[in-house]
């Protein structure tokens, strides 16, 4: 009766695998790999597990990673379903102007934010943060209506140009500070501030246009170095996308 729950990004394949479809469901393994090593998974970290009776995944990194990762899955005789953004789904609907265009992890956070919202019993506007490889920041109303998004380089990419742009800039990653005072720690605190600056100003956004104070969710790998430079006030959720997953699985599967 189990779930396994597969979030395929840019740079890695996490999984999670749940004793139910459903949101609360208790957490029975997890693990992650790099793309590069997707087709050890059969023989590797999925070796020991009793087959799922459903799979469920979002995939940003093509369609040629998802058919490498559904090879891994012909060990057993499961059928995966894989997201793809919708006008409505999970509670959520699509504000997007063409709502298949939508990334399906930014579609997953989202469901899963707005799941993390109601379950305190509050119905307030939420702003969604994704701090990966890209950074997304989502803006949601209380209705559970995503309003629009913005997308901007994570701190790799950002430094990335600059170096291959810039001469002699070639300098190690430094430390967030309020004055850097050596090109290390300016460019680093640089690109922090710029993504707390997107944040904060999507947060001005949302309140200004739904006349409440938002919640502020933030996710993704590099989520936790992000959160404290933040000037508001950020929850940080690590599982949100797979939280999301569940959200769908449990309106889609019937145990």
């Amino acid at each position: 009766m189990t779930l396994l729950a597969l979030d395929i990004g840019n740079t890695r394949l996490k999984w999670a695998v749940y004793d139910a479809p459903c949101t609360g469901a208790r957490l029975l393994a997890h693990g992650a790999q790099f793309l590069e090593n997707i087709d050890k998974l059969a023989d590797g970290d999925w070796s020991a597990l009793a087959q799922p009776r459903w799979v469920l995944g979002c995939v940003v990194a093509g369609d040629a990673v998802r058919r490498r990762v559904e090879q891994q899955l012909d060990m057993w005789d499961v059928h995966p379903q894989w997201v793809v953004p919708s006008v409505q789904e999970g509670g959520m609907t699509n504000g997007y102007d063409h709502p298949g265009r939508l990334g399906a992890d930014r579609w997953v956070a989202m469901i899963g934010a707005r799941q993390h919202v109601l379950a305190r019993g509050e119905n307030r506007p939420c702003v969604v943060v994704m701090v990966g490889t890209a950074v997304t920041v989502e803006a949601i109303d209380a209705d559970g209506r995503f309003l629009g998004g913005i997308i901007l380089p994570g701190h790799g990419i950002m430094l990335r140009a600059l170096e291959s742009g810039t001469a002699g800039l070639h300098v190690p990653t430094g430390d967030v500070c309020d004055f850097p005072t050596n090109t290390s720690d300016a460019l680093t605190t640089g690109g922090t501030f710029a993504i707390a600056g997107a944040v904060q100003r999507m947060v001005d956004n949302l309140r200004r246009h739904t006349g409440q104070e938002p919640v502020c969710i933030m996710t993704g790998g590099a989520g936790w170095k992000m959160a404290p430079s933040m000037s508001n006030q950020v929850e940080l959720v690590e599982s949100l996308i797979f939280d999301g997953l569940l959200e769908i699985a449990g309106r889609r599967f019937k145990a």
